[in-house]
């Protein structure tokens, strides 16, 4: 299978390195000097897996130069996705898939806008993978796995394909015909971990002891939930009692992505995570107010906030 990828970071390098350990032909989109370590020394994979390399790595920041692909796996950031999605079009032939591994729920609906639906497939993944240095992923635990499925709900021979790829490089691959449901049942706990650990700057830990800031997380997985209701998404009627099961049995030491975002002064994808529950819950009229507390607190850092030295 030809392979491009699209955003080699933590999510996007995994599974690049891994498929091209299985002798698939993958290619790597990315810029800057995560692009120039790549072309120079190949990608490398670190962490309880082991240790992979892609090298030579076939590593450009033009994707004309690779035409089109069977699966690109979409992983840029959120406030990437329309750019992004743009860049894809030289990699599309007629049966060409973008599977998109992004957090949040409006990913598929902005790749369908820009390329048309027929091209899409949205997935939800769990993974904890960072980049620790231009040209080196950090994978620091062993979970690799990606849930996903066409739009519409058919299973269809590209998605037996990319999921026979994936299972043969090793990545627990399940494949829905619920797809919406499981990108939901993500969002609905990915916005409360990445919420309240940003609103408390810790761990998950000291938001599980502290009455006031589990019931927030309990609060804010709540609404998530009723907006995802009053969408239409069929979320099963024990979710929350799930969810937060989920949480509680993390590591008490567990930070979020965008935890990581905020202490390192970088751009936050808040708005496409209590910020989207904000907004679709105005839309629907689901009232939100823990989501609203957050995006509040959080908003002078969303576009990045470099700490004074000293």
């Amino acid at each position: 299978m030809k392979v491009a990828v699209m955003g080699a970071g933590g999510v996007g390098g995994t599974y690049g390195v891994r498929l091209a350990e299985a002798g698939h032909e993958v290619h790597i989109i990315a810029r800057g000097a995560h692009l120039a370590a790549i072309r120079e020394k190949g990608l490398r994979l670190e962490g309880v897996r082991g240790e992979a390399v892609i090298r030579p790595a076939s590593a450009t920041d033009d994707p004309r130069a690779i035409g089109p692909v069977d699966l690109v796996l979409f992983a840029v950031k959120l406030w990437d996705t329309e750019p992004a999605a743009a860049l894809c079009r030289p990699l599309l032939g007629p049966e060409s898939v973008v599977l998109t591994l992004q957090n949040g729920v409006d990913g598929p609906a902005i790749l369908s806008r820009v390329l048309g639906s027929r091209a899409v497939m949205a997935g939800a993944t769990s993974i904890f993978a960072t980049i620790a240095a231009p040209g080196v992923i950090r994978q620091p635990d062993p979970v690799q796995r990606i849930i996903f499925g066409e739009l519409d709900g058919r299973t269809t021979p590209r998605a037996e394909a990319i999921r026979a790829a994936g299972e043969g490089a090793g990545i627990e691959m399940i494949l829905t015909d619920r797809v919406w449901v499981e990108l939901w049942r993500k969002f609905v706990y990915l916005t409360a971990l990445s919420g309240l650990t940003c609103y408390t700057r810790g761990p998950i830990g000291p938001v599980r002891e502290n009455p006031e800031t589990r019931r927030m997380l309990e609060d804010a997985m709540a609404e998530a939930i009723a907006v995802g209701r009053a969408k239409g998404i069929p979320l099963p009627a024990n979710l929350l009692e799930e969810r937060m099961g989920l949480a509680l049995g993390l590591a008490p030491t567990m930070r979020a992505s965008m935890l990581h975002d905020l202490d390192h002064g970088n751009r936050l994808e808040l708005p496409w995570l209590s910020g989207a529950v904000l907004r679709m819950g105005e839309e629907t009229g689901v009232a939100t107010p823990t989501h609203r507390q957050i995006v509040e607190a959080l908003q002078p850092f969303v576009d990045g906030a470099r700490r004074a030295p000293g």
